[in-house]
């Protein structure tokens, strides 16, 4: 059941993650067709070399923008060994995935104080395994709060978060809103949210209408492959 929930969770921040990657293709082609009629001119019109390669060099920008992309999906494999993730930064990532999804859906965002990056803060391990525990903490209160009007992300110690939902008026739904959420097949209940959890090793607790989990119990799925033991 874990790895269906997984695969939910993954296709509801799919949106997200694709416009992330369409948005530097949509610069490049435009980059591509200005150099074009510039080319096709330039038996007519001397061409402008600087500004020749300031569109150059925005499209090799782009393109790496887009290659990292690529990269970033083997963020999501759980058999990847990773460098681990900060706090901060898991939190700023989950929630700019699902921000505009649940905003226009009439759901708000908000950051507790002590979830700003700053120098020195601690990384902890599974990255992969943390994004799907704190998208997952998302998608239970939004699939099981009613008439959901807020999300607050909460820290918790050094190393834990809480997920604290607020209701708020049910306000109607933009009609673009459908163009931001995928398909979804499963609901992330609590039985889902503590299965995603046991599949992860990670320690979750559902509290009325909040999730909390530590970001250090989340197991490295490369130290705990079978006949690999932590070194």
């Amino acid at each position: 059941m874990a790895a269906g929930v997984r695969h939910e969770l993954l296709t509801r921040a799919l949106p997200a993650l694709r416009h992330e990657m369409a948005a530097p293709v949509s610069v490049i082609r435009m980059g591509v067709l200005l150099l074009k009629r510039q080319l096709a001119n330039v038996a007519e019109v001397a061409p402008d070399a600087a500004a020749m390669a300031e569109r150059v060099a925005l499209i090799e920008d782009q393109v790496a923008a887009l290659a990292s992309g690529v990269r970033s999906l083997r963020d999501w494999e759980l058999a990847t060994h990773d460098d681990g993730i900060t706090r901060s930064a898991l939190v700023a990532q989950c929630t700019t995935l699902m921000r505009v999804a649940f905003e226009l859906n009439g759901i708000g965002l908000r950051l507790g104080e002590g979830l700003a990056p700053v120098e020195g803060e601690p990384r902890f391990p599974a990255a992969a395994a943390l994004r799907y525990m704190a998208l997952g903490a998302l998608g239970h209160l939004h699939d099981s709060v009613p008439n959901l009007g807020e999300i607050r992300v909460e820290a918790v110690g050094g190393d834990g978060l809480r997920f604290v939902a607020s209701h708020g008026a049910a306000a109607p739904v933009e009609p673009i809103a459908g163009a931001h959420r995928a398909p979804r097949a499963l609901a992330i209940d609590a039985i889902a949210l503590q299965a995603l959890a046991d599949g992860l090793g990670c320690a979750v607790t559902v509290e009325g209408e909040s999730v909390r989990f530590g970001l250090g119990t989340a197991m490295d799925p490369v130290l705990t492959a079978p006949g690999r033991a932590p070194g």
